[in-house]
């Protein structure tokens, strides 16, 4: 089915665990590069992710922010991918704080199935928790990317 075919799954190296930010815009910075990193995107994309934030915060809940271009930016991606940081004393996000950010970049839909398997994280407390205090790159990548057979 092409939807499958489509899906996008989070690998390791788009994780980076233990770090540090001095506010919001040095997050959304590290998401950006690490994006850049990983040939997602294009040099341009890092200023429409600060764009989209001043318009439209971020913010989840439960210490997660998924920084992200804005729609027009999406000139600026070369392939769908996602770039997980965690920051384990936390960022202020414009009032709450921030333990863990996700910086998107879409291309496509092919986004949504992360998105969905955040969703499931977010609404039990106990996975939240999990994700803001992940040890391993591995700990992250098995919370987002969940099996298909439901174990």
């Amino acid at each position: 089915m092409p939807a499958e075919s489509a899906r996008l799954v989070l690998t390791e190296d788009a994780v980076r665990l233990g770090r540090v930010a001095k506010d919001r815009a040095d997050a959304i910075d590290q998401c950006g590069e690490l994006l850049l990193e990983l040939g997602a995107v294009e040099p341009g994309y890092l200023t429409a992710m600060h764009e989209r934030e001043a318009s439209v915060p971020t913010f989840l809940g439960e210490g997660v922010a998924i920084p992200h271009g804005t729609d027009p930016s999406r000139v600026f991606v070369r392939r769908t991918g996602l770039a997980v940081i965690q920051f384990p004393d936390g960022v202020d996000w414009g009032g709450p704080t921030v333990h863990v950010a996700i910086g998107i970049a879409a291309s496509g839909e092919e986004h949504l199935g992360i998105l969905t398997a955040l969703a499931g994280v977010l609404t039990d407390p106990d996975k939240a928790a999990r994700l803001r205090t992940a040890a391993t790159p591995a700990d992250v990548v098995a919370l987002l990317n969940p099996k298909p057979s439901d174990d």
